[in-house]
């Protein structure tokens, strides 16, 4: 690999620290697929596009399961993406910072491949509010196969579980992630039993392994089959997931438990459906409770309701981490982030984010009423990201990798081809709900895209007529104001001009602090970044200071540690006050580059912002802020 990815690669872990790190993996990175078995083989035979419980069905429906597993989540994801690690973590968002680290490409196709990278992280947030809803739901639904009794109490009790879960996020996951793995060795140990149990019962069902029975799938059932294909993908669909927790993990836990234990697992109880289904073919409306024995039914419900809850757990953390990352990187305002553990900086909980969830996954569960309706408009939005990241890794694989356009453009070619027949697949599902997921995308998309624009608009409104530093410094030296004691930062967006909470304090309080510091925070489009890259130092002249912050999208934006680590300037803690501009937005007719709604959308999120002080941490008894009307 190329320096600039390979340079900060952590240590990997070995003895006791590999087993610890791949216990706690199994739960966050593996909840998502680990849960498919729940519904993905039962929608290929009693979803919206089922085909008939016959012998070959099965046998072509098994071999397409166990083929996909072996292609998308073992080759693509464990073998070829898990290695484009932006400085250790993973995601479309690593992959799209990546993308942009090429100062000499074409802007057109920066900004395109940029552009995909945003609107594939805005689609996981209808996967966020669809896998809660799809996974607790059909758990709950085991209780219909024990007793007719529950069938109509099941909504009610998914919707107390999901509440319950929401209302959780604020406690953070601290206190329970260590139970996480134990639960899933538990869960995948369970899934293998039951797979094998079941090839116990008709061993003949391991030849579905054959990729010659998915070739006669297709030719046999034509366009039906193809159908077929957006339920078989929801056996892959934490393929995304566990790239994205790379930073959490690292390559080698991550891949001890699939090669191990989850994958294994995964293939046994598959295989143990199909059995079931070849000797019961009327077990096709709940094969995976089926499998089971009768007295097993209610402890199943129980497990596979943790199992189910551990699963949402980690993509409602995910969509917080998602969050900040966008938060960091200028695609969305501020917004109030709650860190739930001193441990663990990763261990977030955003409010306004979890909110919206939990009544986006209720409103599903009430519209949908069946895990199978939700299953129908389940993974329009991951297989566009699954093409988007395999477009942006090919980029990425000439970029840094330096690999041929021969070598990238066969593995990508390759991969292009099952991630187009599942996403072509399953956008038949945009009528059964599958364009529930595309208008969340839409809406977020929307709303990232029309941030990040007002912003660039807004900074080229404070440039217009702004004194650059060196004109200031050179008015001071001419026309000298009274100075104070202290030392005043003023926190600012650009660091070519004077901010105007500066100018506005000078004018009204007709005195400068003895030290003056401008300070400019910069997100780069990296994950992390060395201490020697933290903090960029200049004197200017006349007691002004300027100093440039620098950030990775995944550290905390810390200021007054950020000026502990200048040494070459004494700031006392406190002595020290910080100044902060606050713009309200004036519309008017002058032409802005952006559609008059999209203005009135961007001046809205400027004032619902969250503080700027909360959010980088400076001390509340020391913070001033100064208004200014800017017409937009």
């Amino acid at each position: 690999m190329a320096d600039g990815v390979t340079s900060t690669h952590r240590e990997e872990p070995t003895g006791k620290r590999l087993l610890s790190l791949s216990l706690l993996a199994l739960g966050i990175v593996y909840g998502d697929i680990g849960t498919s078995p729940l519904y993905a083989f039962r929608e290929c035979f009693f979803g919206a596009h089922a085909v008939a419980v016959s012998r070959g069905n099965i046998f072509g429906v098994l071999s397409l399961t166990f083929w996909s597993l072996i292609v998308v989540v073992t080759l693509k994801y464990h073998v070829y993406v898990i290695r484009f690690d932006n400085r250790g973590e993973g995601g479309i968002l690593a992959l799209m910072g990546l993308v942009g680290l090429d100062k000499e490409r074409r802007a057109a196709v920066k900004t395109a491949l940029i552009a995909m990278g945003v609107f594939g992280a805005a689609l996981l947030y209808g996967d966020g509010m669809i896998t809660p809803a799809v996974s607790v739901l059909s758990a709950i639904e085991g209780l219909e196969v024990a007793t007719p009794f529950f069938k109509p109490y099941v909504v009610a009790i998914t919707i107390v579980i999901l509440v319950l879960l929401f209302v959780f996020q604020r406690k953070g996951t601290a206190g329970v992630g260590s139970v996480f793995g134990p639960v899933m060795i538990f869960w995948f140990t369970t899934l293998g039993v039951l797979g094998i149990r079941g090839i116990l019962w008709e061993p003949t069902v391991l030849f579905a392994l054959n990729p010659y029975h998915a070739i006669r799938f297709f030719i046999e059932n034509g366009a039906h089959g193809f159908l077929v294909l957006g339920a078989v993908f929801l056996v892959t669909t934490g393929g995304e997931a566990l790239y994205a927790d790379l930073g959490h993990f690292g390559e080698k836990p991550i891949q001890v438990d699939w090669f191990n234990l989850v994958g294994p697992a995964l293939v046994l109880q598959y295989l143990g459906q199909g059995a079931l289904l070849l000797r019961h073919p009327e077990a096709a409306h709940n094969p995976f409770y089926l499998l089971a024995p009768k007295w097993a039914l209610y402890p199943l419900v129980a497990l596979a309701a943790m199992a189910t809850v551990i699963a949402s757990q980690a993509i409602i953390s995910g969509v917080f981490s998602l969050t900040r990352q966008a938060i960091q990187l200028g695609y969305l305002p501020r917004m109030e982030i709650v860190h739930t553990s001193r441990a663990e900086m990763g261990q977030i909980y955003i409010p306004s984010v979890n909110w919206a969830l939990m009544v986006a996954t209720i409103i599903l569960v009430i519209g949908f009423r069946t895990s199978s309706n939700l299953a129908a408009a389940y993974g329009v939005a991951v297989s566009t990201t699954m093409l988007i990241t395999t477009i942006l890794a090919y980029v990425v694989a000439r970029d840094l990798l330096h690999w041929s356009v021969l070598r990238a453009g066969l593995i990508t070619a390759a991969f292009l081809i099952g991630d187009i027949a599942f996403l072509t697949a399953n956008y038949f599902k945009i009528v059964h709900g599958g364009w529930f997921p595309l208008l969340i995308a839409a809406i977020v998309f929307t709303i990232m895209t029309t941030w990040r624009k007002g912003r660039e608009i807004l900074t080229a409104r404070l440039r217009d007529g702004a004194l650059s530093p060196e004109e200031f410094v050179e008015s001071l030296r001419h026309r000298a104001p009274v100075r104070v004691p202290g030392t005043a930062v003023f926190m600012h967006r650009t660091r070519e001009i004077i901010p105007s909470a500066l100018l506005h304090s000078l004018k009204h309080y007709k005195a400068l602090h003895t030290q003056v510091i401008l300070l400019t925070v910069v997100t780069e489009e990296v994950s992390h970044l060395h201490d020697t890259e933290r903090v960029q130092f200049e004197e200017l002249g006349e007691g002004l200071f300027r100093i440039t912050g620098r950030y990775g999208y995944m550290e905390e934006q810390d200021i007054p540690a950020l000026l502990e680590r200048v040494t070459t300037l004494t700031i006392p803690p406190m002595d020290t006050t910080y100044f902060l501009g606050r713009e309200t937005l004036i519309i008017t007719s002058r032409p802005s580059g952006m559609a008059t709604w999209r203005e009135k959308l961007f001046a809205s999120m400027m004032r619902n912002a969250a503080g700027a002080a909360r959010f980088f941490r400076l001390p509340p008894n020391r913070v001033v802020e100064l208004g200014a009307q800017i017409e937009f």
